[in-house]
Parts: C-alpha cells; structure tokens; sequence
C-alpha cells in the first residue's frame, strides 16, 4: 500500500495512471483476499477431521465373517496368536462396546490371505477390529475373555471364525485410485501432446492442415469436461462392437475394442484425451521460446534434426514442458464430471478381487468425485474439506516434485 500511495503521489499530474495503479493493486488485493478466504474455509471446516485414521483406513466400514487355518508362528508375546500370527488388544469404543483390537499381523499371517464367500480377497489391517470368534465350534465375545485368555484358546485349534469390523471412516483408497489415474493420465497424455507439439512445430510445413489442427485443439481446449465424460463412456466403458466379419479371409466374430466398463483404465483414457489438447499447446510454446541460434550453432556443429532436437531443443524446452505437466497434475486431481462416467463413484481399492493385487480394470473413485459426492448427495461439509485439504496437499508436493526435477533437467543457459 505504501508502494501505492508514493504512485499516486508521484502522479499527481497524471490522475489517469493514478486511477489506473488503483484498479490494479485493487484488483490483486481481492483475488488474494478471495483466494486465502477459500483455502481458509477448507482448512477450518476441515482440518478436525485430519488424523493418521482417517488417511490410512478404508471409507466404509464393513463387517465380514472369515474363516481361518492355522499355521505354525514362533513369538514369546502373551497377546501374539502363534497358530494365526497376529496380535490383539482389549478395546472399547465411544459407546463402550467391547472389541479385540488387532494391533499387529505378521505378514505370513492367514489373516493377510483370507477369502470372503463371494471369492474376493480380503486383507486385514492393523486396527480391525474382532467382534466375535467362533472357536471348535463356540462363539466367544470380548466381554467373556481378555485378550490374554482368547489367544491362549485359539492357539488350541486348527480352525477359527472371525466377525471382523473394517473401522472405515478413512480415504485410503481415495488417495490411491487419485495417485493411479495421475500416473495412468500422465503416461498416455504426456509422450503423445509432446510429440505432437514437436510436429507441429519442428517437422509440419505451414499451411491448411497445420491450421486446421491448431483451430481443432483450440476447439477441443474449451470443451467442457462433461462432454469428454459422456464420449468415455461411449467409447471406453461400453465399448466399439463391430460384430462378425472376415478379415484376409479369417472369421473374426464380433470384434470388440475397448469397453473396459467404469475402470482405472476407462477414466485415465478420457482425462488423456481432455488433457491432449492442453499439454500440446504448452508444449509449443515451450519449443518456440528455444533461441534460433541455438538451432543454427547445433547445425553449424554438424549436427543432424533429430540430434538438434534431442540434444539441445528438448533440454532447452524442458522447464516449459514441465510446467504444462504440473498443471496437468492439478487439472487430473481436480477433474469430476469426465470420471463420474468413467471411472465410477465406489469408495474401494481397485483390486483384483482373484489376485487381490491393484488393477487398472477395477472401478474406483477419486478424491475430488468422492467429495463432490459428500456434497451433493450428503451434504457433509466437514468431509468434503477435509477431501479437500489432502487434495491441497499433493498437488503441492507433486508440483515441488516437479520443480525440482525441472531445475535439475534443465540445461537453458538464456
């Protein structure tokens, strides 16, 4: 402000360029002010919900009955099951109900490879919780035994039944399905835009085409992102069916491409072609702010065009090219309407449920449709922040990731 006043003092005979510094420090004060009243907001209504739980457990909680052999474990630990391999407590929650509390599994634990009857794998985490066991035949509850004398009973038979609690309450498998349709989007969109930004930029000859392709990514960059979520669907979710035909004289019978159903997959697939028309105009303009005389030295060295464009372009250009990556990152982390689709709204791991190891044909949801869905549906403010807060947090992690390695990639001397 103070920096204000001395303008408009300076300025005295110039009340045009006075009013005009005041509609710009004016200007900034409220986008600040409006961009801190926001951040603001999440944090405040949010930030009560932030704890280790809530980042590390499942969303909904979830009961299940397992049934469990034994196998042989060694450990001195009173509380350590050494026919089961794991560790329980005694715990009580806010309503005073009585619970085992797993506390520790070990990683050859039958716990770690137990199988619903619907044939899907499930894994049990440190923090479930034991409701009841079915022991030779007899149901135990806490309330009957401490912790002490269930493990000593159990470690007698060979079989065992838990009623296992999944807490829930947490947005673990938001934060892992966000960070797998980044690396998924990322790996489809950005080799494609930059070489198709090289193109146009080193290799195409002006002309109608170049002109038509530039007016077709402009086009396709104001868009709205529903429309790329309804073309996904279309396309990747149900898929192309072209029925039977003979290709070369060889019976194909109906040939289908894509139709992935709502899966990793399906929605890294429409983010990409959302994200293409973006990542190439970035990436030409990072090319073009290349010196010319850095093109004519590497040829005057002898060099060919792809020696030229390999080994002085690209690492001119890479802070640039970065850039458009980074807000590639947060246009992925932020996008709803397009995954809505295709990717699905079920708040789970996208595992598969055979081989219980992550799968990009698995449905999922990200934290940003997870808390459009709390507010929309729920109206629950406080978690919705909260999503919003985790999402604050990567993005900033992920663009000083991506600073660093532009700043360490980057070889422009200009």
């Amino acid at each position: 402000m103070f920096q204000l006043f001395n303008k408009l003092k300076s300025n005295t005979g110039n009340r045009k360029d006075s009013i005009f510094y005041l509609i710009i420090y004016l200007a900034a004060v409220i986008c600040l002010f409006v961009l801190l009243w926001i951040i603001g907001f999440i944090f405040v209504n949010g930030m009560g919900k932030i704890n280790f739980s809530f980042l590390k457990n499942d969303y909904e909680k979830s009961t299940n009955y397992v049934t469990y052999h034994a196998k042989q474990f060694s450990n001195n630990d009173g509380l350590f099951s050494n026919n089961f391999g794991f560790t329980i407590e005694d715990y009580k929650n806010s309503k005073n109900k009585s619970y085992y509390k797993i506390t520790y599994i070990d990683e050859d634990s039958p716990l770690m490879k137990g199988k619903l009857g619907t044939g899907d794998k499930l894994v049990v985490n440190s923090g479930y919780l034991i409701e009841n066991l079915n022991v030779n035949g007899e149901t135990y509850y806490p309330d009957e035994k401490t912790a002490g004398e269930m493990i000593d009973l159990i470690d007698q038979s060979d079989t065992i039944e838990l009623k296992i609690i999944n807490p829930g309450g947490g947005i673990f498998p938001l934060i892992i399905s966000t960070l797998m349709m980044i690396i998924l989007t990322l790996a489809i969109a950005t080799p494609l835009g930059i070489l198709a930004a090289i193109y146009l930029v080193e290799y195409a000859k002006p002309g109608k085409i170049v002109n038509l392709i530039r007016f077709s990514i402009e086009t396709l960059t104001g868009i709205p992102s529903i429309i790329y979520g309804i073309f996904g669907m279309l396309l990747f979710v149900r898929g192309m069916t072209f029925g039977n035909f003979n290709l070369l004289g060889i019976h194909i019978p109906n040939m289908k491409i894509f139709g992935y159903q709502t899966s990793q997959l399906s929605g890294a697939l429409t983010l990409s072609i959302l994200l293409l028309p973006f990542v190439i105009r970035t990436t030409e303009e990072a090319l073009k702010t290349v010196p010319t005389f850095y093109k004519e030295a590497s040829y005057g060295l002898g060099a060919n065009r792809f020696q030229t464009l390999w080994k002085v372009i690209l690492p001119s250009s890479i802070p640039g090219i970065l850039v458009g990556v980074i807000l590639s990152v947060g246009r992925i982390v932020g996008e709803s309407a397009a995954l809505l689709f295709t990717l699905g709204t079920f708040a789970k791991l996208p595992i598969n449920p055979v081989t219980g190891n992550l799968s990009v044909f698995q449905t999922g949801t990200t934290l940003t449709v997870r808390a459009y869905v709390e507010t929309k549906e729920f109206g629950n403010i406080e978690m919705a922040c909260a999503i919003g807060i985790v999402i604050l947090v990567i993005v900033f992690i992920l663009n000083i990731i991506s600073r660093l390695i532009s700043s360490k990639l980057s070889k422009a001397t200009y």
